[in-house]
């Protein structure tokens, strides 16, 4: 395995392990888009419209920040991968693991793209134009 010296392992293993979370909450938040959606559209009035509104600018806030931890982060994730990630599961015996946790990355920001494309038009719909 290559040698990238201490400090720099630490880098990319701090942001191999934030990229795994920015992938977790962009789903999470397409979930709770989800939740927030569905609870309002069960009867919800003018002051649950305008708290939907102000929650959502929050949520949209957080899955954007995700969104792009997951495209910074992946640029040194994938430069660093053969390196880094496959050779210590090589050395490891955890290549199905490693295999079966990019699956499970990729299934999130799948899901979480997915989930917001769905719920946001109806958000939108919610909050209206003078929300926009």
């Amino acid at each position: 395995m290559m040698d990238v010296g201490p400090g720099f392992g630490v880098f990319l293993l701090m942001n191999n392990y934030f990229h795994d979370v920015a992938t977790a909450l962009l789903a999470a938040s397409g979930v709770v888009l989800g939740i927030m959606v569905a609870k309002y559209e069960s009867g919800g009035d003018e002051a649950a419209r305008l708290y939907f509104s102000r929650v959502y600018a929050g949520t949209v806030s957080l899955a954007r920040f995700t969104l792009f931890w997951i495209l910074l982060g992946g640029i040194p994730r994938t430069l660093y991968f053969r390196t880094f990630e496959w050779e210590n599961a090589l050395d490891h015996h955890q290549v199905p693991a490693l295999i079966i946790k990019h699956l499970l990355a990729f299934t999130f920001v799948a899901l979480g793209a997915w989930l917001w494309k769905k719920y946001s038009v109806r958000a939108a719909a919610i909050i209206g134009p003078e929300g926009k």
